[in-house]
């Protein structure tokens, strides 16, 4: 089971990754923008360029959408007392994997198998 001040570390640490996530969401809204096909204002090139940035931003936006997803799982998973531990064979995860990435859910045993 994890410990009083473990369970508050992680919490922490689980909430500030989520509002830093919120953040970057609110700041790549700007790039996911439409991109405008007026070739009398743009060029085709410059164009392609938004098309290509706004894709890269979508991408972005759909990673920190499963991480956001992953980190809400692990803090109810910290809440349920279930985070820290395998959650196919129940055993407990190792502190490095865990320090490594919040949203790790298996053991390096089941990881393998």
């Amino acid at each position: 089971m994890i410990k009083d001040s473990e369970y508050t570390k992680y919490k922490k640490l689980i909430e500030r990754l989520l509002q830093e996530l919120t953040a970057e969401d609110e700041l790549g809204q700007s790039s996911q923008r439409t991109v405008e096909l007026d070739q009398q204002s743009v060029g085709r090139l410059s164009r392609m360029d938004a098309l290509q940035s706004q894709a890269m931003a979508q991408a972005q936006q759909r990673r920190r959408d499963v991480l956001k997803s992953s980190l809400i799982f692990a803090l109810q998973r910290l809440e349920e007392g279930e985070f820290g531990y395998c959650a196919d064979c129940g055993d407990e995860i190792e502190e490095a994997r865990i320090s490594a990435s919040l949203v790790i859910m298996k053991c390096m045993s089941c990881l393998k198998g």
